[in-house]
């Protein structure tokens, strides 16, 4: 588990609550929570890490909060952390889980024995495209490259993800290759617990290609370590600009990975709304700015009963392409 430092205002804020003043509020009207817990349901280097982190890193720098803490917690799926944030409610609302899609999916397959019904939804925050990459001495260079090899040989081209079979990372690369005119059941899916553990599979050859989040993928991209061949926004984003979209290669495909945070249930309404004002308030800052730019993220803000509203739009969307796929 790390922590982040104190800023100013942090510092201030921390001083009001040792003498009992309460939580500030400055003169440009942001509120000042003491802390966050970070609660990631996976290990270092996935998407969950990534923008828990970089959230943190955004209220903590831009002063909304005190100090930001992480703990990650992989297992099940996501689905051990999860269990622990409901079976230790009361303890944990100072606690903030970031979830995903994968969310969505397996509650859908059964994997995961609660839903996002089970959470207090605090808000939806971004979103972030999927991408196909390969490792930087691939000979594919682009989709047509992977869809050659794939066709010679489509057992020998495994793909690998950072998610369980049927989950996210298969979903998007099944997906793809169905809108590429493929057999999308065919694909040689080779499942890994975090998107971490997955990138290191591509690197060491162990994998042809890893289907991926775009933001976990940027930085490597410009350390030259991989290659994006095809991502799923309808246009180039400009975070990585040179990396071209599925629907520019022919194949007609989009997809668009939603994050947000959880809070433990039975949250008192006060804290609730404390946790969805300094997040409001984030997206005015330009320290939230910069950390967006620099993962490729798009804006989606759904706080409360929006992101319910999305979540079982999402649920319904999502079910019924999984059942045309097969997976379901």
């Amino acid at each position: 588990m790390t922590t982040m430092k104190m800023g100013r205002r942090a510092l201030i804020a921390a001083t009001c609550a040792t003498l009992g003043l309460g939580t500030p509020v400055f003169a440009d009207g942001h509120q000042v929570l003491d802390s966050i817990h970070f609660l990631i349901p996976g290990g270092a280097g996935g998407g969950w890490d990534g923008t828990a982190r970089g959230t943190g890193e955004a209220l903590t720098e831009a002063g909304l909060i005190g100090s930001a803490s992480y703990e990650n917690m992989s297992g099940g799926g996501g689905g051990t952390a999860i269990a622990y944030l409901i079976e230790n409610a009361q303890s944990n609302y100072g606690t903030l889980m970031v979830n995903s899609t994968p969310l969505v999916i397996r509650g859908l397959t059964g994997e995961i024995s609660q839903t996002y019904r089970d959470l207090t939804l605090v808000a939806g925050t971004i979103g972030d495209y999927a991408a196909l990459v390969v490792g930087k001495d691939s000979p594919i260079n682009t989709m047509e490259d992977f869809l050659a090899a794939y066709d010679a040989n489509p057992a020998g081209t495994p793909v690998g993800g950072g998610s369980v079979p049927g989950g996210l990372d298969h979903v998007v690369a099944a997906m793809v290759m169905q809108a590429a005119g493929r057999d999308a059941l065919d694909v040689n899916y080779i499942p890994y617990d975090a998107g971490g553990t997955a990138m290191a599979a591509l690197l060491s050859g162990e994998i042809k290609a890893l289907s991926t989040g775009l933001s976990e993928a940027i930085d490597l991209s410009e350390a030259g370590e991989i290659k994006i061949i095809g991502i799923t926004a309808p246009e180039r984003v400009p975070a990585s600009p040179d990396s071209m979209t599925m629907v520019e290669q022919g194949i007609d495909t989009t997809f668009v990975n939603w994050r947000g945070f959880f809070a433990a249930p039975g949250l008192p309404a006060e804290d609730l709304a404390a946790y969805q004002d300094v997040i409001s308030k984030m997206y005015e800052t330009e320290e939230w700015e910069t950390v967006r730019a620099r993962n490729g993220w798009v804006n989606i803000h759904n706080p409360g009963e929006d992101f319910r509203t999305f979540l079982d739009e999402q649920e319904q969307v999502i079910g019924d392409l999984m059942r045309q796929l097969g997976f379901l």
